[in-house]
């Protein structure tokens, strides 16, 4: 069941990141699933490549050009758990060429109802060495980044400039207003996702083509207002819709094909199998995004890093 409250994707028609327009690796984003992928690409694919693309190489909106422009696109995923599994092993199985795998944490055993890219074996190992693994095991195509530390706003701008699309799959707060920030200068477009029980919610961010993550949500809720996972749950399963779908919202970003979320918060509720489109406006005295953007730069001590 899918319940609509949103209009067209205004704005979107003309933008193209800028370091993808002069990469060549990211398409315009367009409005409609009609637009086919056209250019040269970045060379002749190997006979082994072609039949593990076979399939997706059959979509008249990917075909050859296209594949070749996931070959040469780089996502970072923030986060390697619940929604960075999904969105990691689906990015990889496209081949996406480079993934940045950036996490902290090391794998515990309550991670594993949810976290299904690590293992039991790999209990105690990094997150990201351990996602790494995983992906490579899938795709030997795909050159896997790893970032053996958490965000902060120490090294986000110098972490995040070298991707062309990021993915946020973190489980705070606080590390979704620093993407939100970094990559509103950086103008770099990312996809947002998050979890708790039985729901989950969808946007996608383009600087340029709708509001950010501040238009939605202008400040961090009270200490303590809103619980975490830890404290309420979630099921496994819940975490693998919304990282798939982060998958496909970033491949359409890079492929150019589709309608992406922006302007738009997608609802998923688990329990009656419902998504609801909410329409968000973009607000023009926004700090991060606005006509007059206050935040030009990402810095230590902001509060809303610390939520």
């Amino acid at each position: 069941m899918v319940n609509s409250v949103a209009g067209d994707a205004a704005g979107l028609g003309g933008w193209r990141g800028e370091s993808m327009r002069r990469a060549g690796r990211v398409g315009q984003v367009g409005e409609g699933s009609e637009r086919h992928v056209e250019g040269e690409g970045c060379g002749a694919m190997r006979g082994d490549q072609e039949e593990r693309y076979e399939r997706q190489l059959r979509l008249r909106e990917l075909g050859r050009a296209g594949q070749e422009r996931l070959l040469a696109a780089r996502v970072a995923v923030v986060g390697a758990g619940g929604l960075g599994s999904p969105a990691l092993l689906y990015l990889a199985a496209a081949g996406v060429g480079t993934l940045g795998v950036v996490d902290g944490d090391r794998v515990e055993l309550s991670n594993l109802n949810r976290q299904i890219m690590h293992r039991t074996a790999a209990l105690g190992r990094a997150k990201a060495e351990s996602a790494a693994a995983a992906v490579e095991s899938l795709n030997p195509d795909v050159s896997v980044r790893v970032h053996r530390h958490p965000l902060a706003p120490e090294n986000a701008i110098e972490l995040l400039r070298e991707y062309d699309v990021v993915v946020d799959a973190t489980d705070n707060l606080g590390s979704r207003y620093l993407i939100n920030d970094a990559c509103a200068i950086l103008r770099i477009p990312w996809v947002h996702g998050s979890v708790l029980r039985f729901d989950g919610q969808l946007a996608t961010f383009v600087r340029g083509a709708g509001p950010c993550y501040r238009c939605l949500f202008p400040a961090p809720p009270a200490p303590g207002a809103v619980p975490g996972t830890a404290e309420v749950g979630v099921l496994g399963a819940v975490p693998g819709v919304i990282g798939a779908l982060q998958a496909l919202e970033a491949v359409k970003l890079i492929l150019g094909v589709g309608t992406p979320l922006c302007g738009e918060l997608l609802l998923f509720g688990g329990l009656g199998a419902e998504f609801t489109r909410v329409r968000v406006a973009r607000n023009p005295s926004c700090p991060a995004c606005g006509d007059e953007p206050q935040i030009t730069a990402v810095t230590a001590g902001r509060p809303e890093y610390d939520a």
